[in-house]
């Protein structure tokens, strides 16, 4: 079983909801929902109930209409059903996957109120028209994401806690690691951006330290997200697919933005948004807005026109730029790995450190500026994010984040948006391949370090 961090955070909201509140658990599909929240109701509970609805009977789920305003004979029913002995206040109810029947979810404002067991509910998808229809969403529930793996849990997977620690300690301290050290995480690194933070993925990897076999398991959860695509997105299952699909070639450009002019002449955002939120709810992307004026709201600026599309696991980006083969073989990754191929890497960096900051909770911003209105200088900002700046007295203000894969590069558009924003800029980021080092107030952080972020 892999540690994942979620753990702890279901451990807290145990002890501090108390049966007052149902857990929502989002996240895409095979990030380990399942996994997580069955394992944390065997350790933590006396017993668990696990009713996965993709594979539901229905006669289970007629219990559920049937007995929805007699919860005794509901709960004696699913107790004889899967076998497992019910004990007030020591029993986790668990729903997994319950966008495939809303109407358990209209009943979790019910079954807190009865007050006997403790209830978490597993989706993705859950905002989509079809999920929510004919049910009031419970203000009971308390929502989690659960993304894919972060690097430190990738670490923590291979064997590597003391240097993801080293890395922390490293990072607060703002000290580099010694160079050798420095080498293998980069190394890490990159490994990881190839096989990716999908559980299944990372444990065939930790195992057989073999990509063929990772890439394959990769591939299967594309065809199932497809096989999603095909299923739930009715009416405009085609733009999402032609999106998912855009989406390593859009990340390959130097301007990153998405370009709707790729999937047709005609495109317009209007006909696509949709598309994006779509794959956005399903967890599958990850979506960077353009930020007209940078502040500690972001939001308040944002420009829904605008927006870059990243992959929420650079892993399943890395198979998806090989679909055009049925299987990518070995020696192709070991190549990739060492560097020897070009698979873009300003592609990979962006969106590893795109996956590593709403890992840590960060919505996505952008900034640009084209430079073509009066005496405007062109910029570009990679990622906005608000944190406390220590020459405000620990007042939020917005730090820019500039991603580099070359050695060698500029930092102009960091100059000008610093210029340009004066007081409401904090610290400045570049996230690049090279040591950590501290100059002018600028932070350079080695790439493994944006996980600190």
């Amino acid at each position: 079983m892999l540690e994942r961090k979620a753990y702890q955070r279901l451990v807290e909201w145990k002890n501090t909801s108390r049966g007052k509140t149902a857990l929502m658990v989002e996240g895409a599909r095979r990030v380990g929902k399942s996994t997580l929240v069955s394992q944390f109701g065997k350790q933590e509970y006396r017993s668990c109930l696990f009713i996965d609805f993709f594979q539901a009977t229905e006669e289970v789920r007629q219990y559920f209409r049937d007995y929805r305003t007699d919860l005794d004979t509901l709960f004696l029913y699913l107790s004889t059903y899967y076998g497992v002995e019910l004990y007030e206040r020591d029993t986790l109810v668990v729903f997994d996957e319950v966008q495939m029947f809303p109407e358990a979810r209209g009943l979790i404002k019910y079954l807190v109120a009865d007050g006997r067991f403790d209830y978490i509910e597993t989706g993705s998808l859950l905002s989509i028209r079809q999920n929510i229809q004919d049910i009031v969403i419970p203000s009971e529930e308390e929502s989690m994401d659960l993304n894919p793996m972060d690097f430190e849990e990738f670490l923590w997977a291979m064997g590597q806690r003391q240097l993801a620690d080293l890395i922390r300690r490293q990072f607060a301290a703002s000290r580099p690691l010694p160079d050798g050290l420095h080498r293998r995480a980069m190394g890490l690194l990159r490994e990881y951006m190839l096989v990716g933070g999908m559980p299944d993925p990372v444990s065939i990897y930790v195992e057989q330290r073999k990509f063929a076999s990772v890439d394959a398991s990769k591939r299967r959860i594309l065809e199932l997200y497809r096989n999603d695509v095909a299923r739930f997105a009715r009416g405009y299952e085609f733009k999402v697919a032609s999106v998912l699909d855009g989406i390593p070639g859009q990340l390959s450009k130097h301007e990153k933005r998405f370009s709707l002019s790729s999937l047709g002449k005609s495109a317009r955002m209007r006909d696509y948004e949709e598309s994006f939120f779509w794959l956005a709810d399903a967890r599958i992307a990850n979506l960077c807005f353009a930020c007209a004026d940078p502040s500690v709201g972001l939001s308040l600026s944002m420009e829904q026109t605008s927006l870059k599309c990243y992959m929420a696991d650079t892993g399943l980006l890395v198979s998806l730029a090989f679909a055009d083969s049925a299987a990518t073989d070995e020696n192709v990754y070991r190549a990739v790995l060492r560097g020897d191929i070009g698979l873009n890497e300003g592609m990979l960096t962006e969106n590893i450190v795109a996956q590593m900051l709403r890992a840590n909770g960060h919505k996505l911003f952008f900034y640009t500026q084209s430079g073509q209105k009066g005496n405007e200088e062109r910029m570009e900002i990679d990622f906005l994010i608000i944190r406390p700046y220590a020459d405000a007295a620990m007042k939020p203000r917005v730090s820019p984040v500039e991603v580099k894969s070359p050695r060698q590069y500029g930092t102009t558009s960091l100059d000008r948006f610093g210029a340009k924003f004066g007081k409401r800029v904090g610290v400045q980021y570049v996230i690049h391949p090279k040591q950590m080092d501290v100059k002018d107030g600028r932070v350079y952080l080695p790439l493994y370090m944006a996980f600190c972020l």
